[in-house]
């Protein structure tokens, strides 16, 4: 492979988990039970596109880099371009008119704005591209408004962790969400799920009816947090859609000298898991489920692009789901590695020599 590299922006962004509808409906895999890459390359060189909505964290590098290690197996992918419309709805339609401009086959985008760019990718569908946007489950038509559209089950996510909480609180207590952007669909969706949840413990009560704003920033999480510990007596669990926004809360609690409450989370990083880990070591840990592995999505979306652009027919999934990374309710410890960095997401599918190289020291 050849000339694999990203535009001058930043490859940063929110870790947002996309809307779809309750899993035990879908036709849906495992993340890390994805098909092998290979009958799907063809042999034409191809030129990729890559285009996310929002920047800021390691989650959005993370799955950048699955992108190019699961196209490295096609030897006929012979360009990745990124770039990053830093939360800028224009740019990101503009970025993808200058992708279908500059002749790219495929352009793989995240969903960051929902079905508010089907239009977009539309236009981009009806000159000729392969356009997959993935991550929400879009009310577009496939072949139409684009060419396929990988999701995460949001709301099955969603609706594990209410279930979760309910047992972690033994059936009763105090619950909130945090979430990302105001507005944000894969946020929505996934409250969704977790009041189904919580509904099967009635006990369990959700003190805010919609999720906590936090634009998925760690600093805007902890100011979010503080200000909740200020309005409410007692917050037993807090789920949230993003392991940044969870680590802000437990930082938080502890700068009020306060006990750290159950957490459930997607996402999570190194520096979070070892702060768990010790917490644990020291005898003082709290209730802890993540769910792991969401940046290899993006390897799915690859495929079935590969498979459209080609004509091959494909019978994987479209619907994928996370899976169990730590769950103290079942004795799963989270991975920690002090050798890597804070920032490394060791759920994810590429292995530690990889991610170190990803994240030097």
């Amino acid at each position: 492979m050849t000339a694999l590299y990203r535009t001058a922006a930043p490859i940063f962004g929110a870790a947002l988990i996309a809307a779809a509808g309750a899993a035990a409906a879908q036709d849906v895999a495992r993340v890390d039970q994805g098909a092998d890459i290979a009958p799907f390359c063809g042999s034409e060189p191809i030129r990729i596109a890559h285009l996310d909505g929002y920047g800021s964290d390691s989650w959005r590098i993370t799955a950048h880099a699955e992108l190019i290690d699961e196209a490295a197996k096609c030897a006929n992918i012979t360009e990745i371009r990124y770039a990053d419309a830093n939360g800028d709805p224009s740019k990101y339609s503009s970025d993808i008119n200058g992708f279908v401009a500059q002749g790219f086959d495929i352009i793989i985008a995240f969903t960051d704005f929902g079905n508010a760019q089907l239009r977009t990718y539309r236009s981009a569908t009806q000159a000729g591209v392969t356009m997959a946007p993935y991550f929400t489950d879009l009310e577009g038509e496939p072949g139409r408004n684009f060419s396929s559209n990988i999701y995460e089950d949001a709301f099955y996510t969603g609706r594990e962790f209410g279930l979760w909480t309910g047992r972690a609180l033994g059936g009763e207590g105090t619950t909130v969400m945090l979430g990302g952007p105001a507005g944000a669909a894969s946020s929505a969706t996934f409250m969704d799920g977790f009041k189904a949840g919580l509904a099967e413990h009635p006990g369990v009560e959700l003190l805010d009816d919609t999720y906590i704003a936090t634009n998925w920033n760690p600093a805007d999480a902890q100011k979010a947090v503080a200000g909740l510990i200020a309005k409410y007596d007692s917050i037993d669990a807090i789920v949230t859609d993003y392991g940044g926004t969870s680590m802000a809360a437990v930082k938080a609690f502890r700068n009020a000298g306060l006990p750290v409450p159950a957490m459930a989370t997607i996402a999570t990083t190194n520096e979070y898991d070892c702060m768990y880990m010790e917490a644990k070591e020291a005898g003082d840990p709290w209730q802890y489920l993540a769910y792991g592995g969401t940046t290899a999505d993006i390897r799915f979306a690859l495929r079935h692009a590969l498979a459209a652009h080609n004509g091959i027919d494909t019978d994987e999934p479209v619907g994928v789901v996370p899976y169990v990374y730590a769950d103290s309710l079942q004795d799963i410890d989270p991975k920690c590695e002090p050798d890597l960095p804070p920032d490394a997401q060791l759920s994810s599918l590429l292995g530690p020599e990889k991610l170190l190289e990803l994240f030097p020291n």
